[in-house]
């Protein structure tokens, strides 16, 4: 018992030294990181880039999504959607399920994240969770819709 409290007691000395030791050495580096990292003047318009016309009124879910739907991207695919459903297309609602994805991936993983973040903070981007949940149940009833008819058990 007494050796493996000497451990601990040591491993936690090493741990400490190792810290003071790094941010002494990396000071600049880090205080260099967090400078280019703080979102400030860089994303000071966002609002002003991202709702051009923003009239200063806080934004809704409802609102977002609205936005978000009426993007040409989002229009085209509706499009897209209804031609499936109308036809029963397998291959049509498999296009559009996948562009659905892949409109809801740019939205989530690989737009500027950042200046999202700074316009929701000044209140003129609202979160896109109902959006999302629209073109879930959109796609859901693609793929119901489009599946194969099973034949009657003989």
């Amino acid at each position: 018992m007494g050796s493996f409290r000497r451990m601990t007691r040591a491993g936690h000395e090493i741990l400490a030294r190792f810290r003071t030791g790094f941010l002494q050495r990396n000071r600049l580096r880090l205080m260099a990181l967090v400078a280019l990292t703080w979102p400030g003047m860089a994303h000071a318009d966002s609002c002003a880039q991202m709702r051009p016309g923003w009239d200063g009124t806080p934004a809704t879910a409802i609102s977002e999504a609205i936005a978000l739907a009426s993007m040409p991207l989002s229009l085209i695919l509706v499009l897209i959607s209804a031609l499936a459903l109308r036809f029963r297309s397998q291959w049509g609602g498999l296009a559009a399920v996948a562009g659905w994805s892949v409109l809801i991936s740019y939205i989530v993983f690989w737009s500027d994240q950042s200046a999202r973040f700074a316009a929701a903070q000044q209140g003129c981007v609202a979160s896109p969770a109902l959006f999302i949940a629209l073109v879930a149940a959109i796609c859901l009833a693609i793929v119901i819709y489009t599946a194969p008819a099973k034949g009657r058990p003989s």
